[in-house]
């Protein structure tokens, strides 16, 4: 499905259209469609931990979000080798509103959100 970048995904601000792809219920890839170079590995935090903010007012403006509308949130993940050492990013989500096919990236404020990492190891969350 395609899905219009408002705003800019960090460090790619010639990205401005997307795909998402499901791999898993865990993981999806999102490909520029412009081109075939660009392309991110996301994770549905919500599979891994307890993950809330508040999506600042200026991206629910962006992005046309209301109470009604169905929006996903998903974090980029760096893929290493060995896969357990790939890291997510959970402070810079990226909100999916499926209402109207857009998508923004938001950073969020470390000092308010401090159980959230910049690069937290996936292996820190498989099951004991």
């Amino acid at each position: 499905m395609h899905y219009e970048v408002k705003g800019e995904i960090l460090g790619f601000v010639n990205t401005k259209q997307v795909d998402i792809n499901e791999i898993d219920e865990l993981f999806y890839t999102m490909s520029d469609v412009h081109n075939d170079g660009i392309s991110f590995t996301l994770v549905n935090p919500y599979l891994l931990r307890e993950y809330s903010f508040d999506i600042p007012s200026k991206t629910k403006e962006l992005l046309n979000i209301n109470a009604d509308s169905k929006i996903s949130v998903y974090n980029i993940l760096l893929i290493q080798k060995p896969l357990e050492k790939s890291t997510i990013n959970f402070l810079a989500p990226i909100i999916l509103n499926h209402d109207d096919n857009t998508l923004a990236q938001i950073v969020l404020e470390p000092k308010q959100n401090p159980d959230f990492g910049m690069a937290e190891s996936i292996e820190s969350f498989r099951k004991k």
